[in-house]
């Protein structure tokens, strides 16, 4: 029993270095060491979050309440950053990561692992620093639970990381999946509550919105962001399970893609 732990622990240890490895090497591999470097790991979206959220304010943007428009903004862009960009650096992730493959201790899901956490780092850190840049600049209020806001912020990364394994690994097997994914996104960016509140919406148009599960998980956020001023209309038991559902679902084309391309 002794043995059989310390063997995980190292094997955990390994995987960790090759993680962290990969995840380096992605970090050079698409921003280089010229300019700001990995500085660009945040910048990028933070430039995209600030477009957007200047563009609505300016436009003065109807999103069914009186809740202020640059948090409302803040929130919104930056969830669709954390869900719509996860499953585009999966899509034809391995090809270009094929040689790895020699390496003993390079598995499929090590790159996939490095790839999304390259991910949500970058909007994670965009989220949070230009939160804290607004409430410094006087232009939002703090949020009133935070723990809130960090739960909605995992749940969306969770359902972001679950949907992109399975898009990537699904488009291992098929070219399909690249070519239906990326109009797919868009037509869901508009249907993910980034721009409308539930509540604001009719009855039957909220029923059709509540299966889009990134809905529940901002709607979760943004009641941790405006408390008291916000009626959220979530359901997390039903984002958890269409989440896991499609991370068990990567999970299994991942064992068949691993079968597939590892050299004998």
């Amino acid at each position: 029993m002794r043995q059989a732990t310390a063997d995980l622990f190292r094997s955990l240890a390994i995987q960790r270095r090759v993680v962290f490895a990969l995840f380096m090497r992605e970090t050079m591999t698409r921003y280089g060491r010229h300019n700001i470097g990995f500085l660009w790991l945040f910048v990028e979206p933070m430039i995209f979050t600030l477009g957007i959220t200047f563009l609505w304010t300016a436009m003065k943007s109807v999103h069914g309440s009186d809740l202020p428009i640059t948090p409302f903004a803040l929130t919104g862009y930056s969830a669709v950053l954390l869900w719509r960009n996860m499953p585009a650096r999966t899509i034809g992730a391995i090809p270009p990561n094929l040689s790895l493959m020699y390496h003993r201790n390079v598995r499929v899901m090590d790159i996939y692992i490095a790839r999304l956490l390259l991910e949500a780092v970058g909007a994670t850190m965009s989220f949070v620093l230009l939160g804290v840049l607004f409430i410094f600049l006087g232009m939002i209020d703090p949020p009133e639970d935070l723990l809130k806001v960090a739960g909605g912020w995992l749940l969306l990364a969770y359902n972001g990381i679950s949907m992109a394994l399975m898009i990537g690994t699904l488009s291992e097997r098929s070219e399909l999946v690249d070519k239906i994914w990326h109009p797919l996104a868009y037509l869901i960016f508009p249907l993910s509550g980034a721009a409308f509140i539930v509540e604001a919406l009719p009855h039957d148009a909220q029923q059709a919105v509540l299966y889009i599960p990134m809905v529940h998980g901002l709607e979760y956020l943004r009641e941790g962001f405006f408390g008291s001023k916000f009626h959220p209309v979530y359901d997390l038991s039903y984002m958890i399970l269409v989440a896991t559902g499609m991370l068990l679902i990567g999970l299994v084309q991942m064992r068949t893609v691993a079968r597939l391309v590892v050299p004998e």
